[in-house]
């Protein structure tokens, strides 16, 4: 989860649709499977640990971030959370990587160094932004290197070493909005190779478009699992053999 995002939404975050929407896609992506001990790792404010953590059986939560200004404990739902700069030492048995792969040169290094100390069994939930042909200047603001297909993501887990379970899209409902107004700046982009300026696309809503487009996304959970055609975000599933 994207740190400067959270610096945009503040409080609002926990009832932002695309957050909201993702919590419940995640919740889904797991299933009954639910998690003891969670590694978050490019957590951020910690926003789906600690979801997991209200909603879930899970135990405890360790959050890794580099950028964290300094190392502090805290609680949710009564459960510990951890807040560290470097992953700890210990076993995990659900490890999230939420919209972290797309920021580093080296996609599969990183995952692999992540899970080549895992314990055999655990799994492993990856988000990503979709399609390289949406990129925008909210990538560029973010710092993304890159976007991806399922199929690529799902590559980028089976060299680090994983075993992938379920691959699948995310946000189909918004996408050809987000189609429309992106598409512009991409065609300029493959005609002149123009850069778009960074500009974030994150925004505060009403309550109003905050239920409408939170209404369209929690419609395609029933079915999301299943779509391997079209989406904002890939999703993929893994476990360490």
């Amino acid at each position: 989860m994207d740190l400067l995002e959270q610096r945009i939404l503040g409080e609002d975050i926990d009832r932002h649709w695309y957050y909201v929407s993702k919590r419940r896609a995640l919740l889904a992506m797991i299933g009954d499977a639910a998690p003891r001990r969670i590694l978050d790792i490019g957590a951020g404010s910690g926003f789906f640990s600690r979801a997991l953590l209200r909603d879930t059986r899970a135990r405890e939560a360790v959050c890794v971030d580099p950028n964290y200004p300094a190392e502090h404990d805290e609680t949710e739902a009564g459960k510990p959370i951890a807040f560290r700069r470097a992953a700890p030492p210990g076993e995990a048995d659900l490890m999230l990587l939420m919209d972290v792969l797309e920021h580093v040169d080296d996609d599969v290094g990183l995952l692999r160094s992540y899970v080549g100390d895992a314990t055999s069994g655990t799994r492993v939930l990856i988000t990503v932004p979709a399609f390289r042909f949406l990129w925008s200047g909210h990538d560029v603001f973010l710092g993304h290197r890159r976007r991806y297909t399922v199929a690529a993501i799902e590559d980028v887990a089976r060299r680090a070493g994983l075993s992938v379970e379920r691959g699948c899209y995310f946000f189909a409902a918004i996408f050809p909005i987000a189609a429309a107004l992106r598409l512009p700046a991409a065609i300029r982009h493959a005609v002149t190779g123009a850069q778009p300026g960074p500009r974030s696309e994150m925004r505060r809503h009403g309550a109003v478009g905050n239920a409408i487009l939170g209404s369209l996304s929690t419609a395609e959970l029933p079915v999301f699992r299943r779509n391997r055609l079209f989406g904002l975000t890939a999703f993929v599933l893994a476990r360490v053999p």
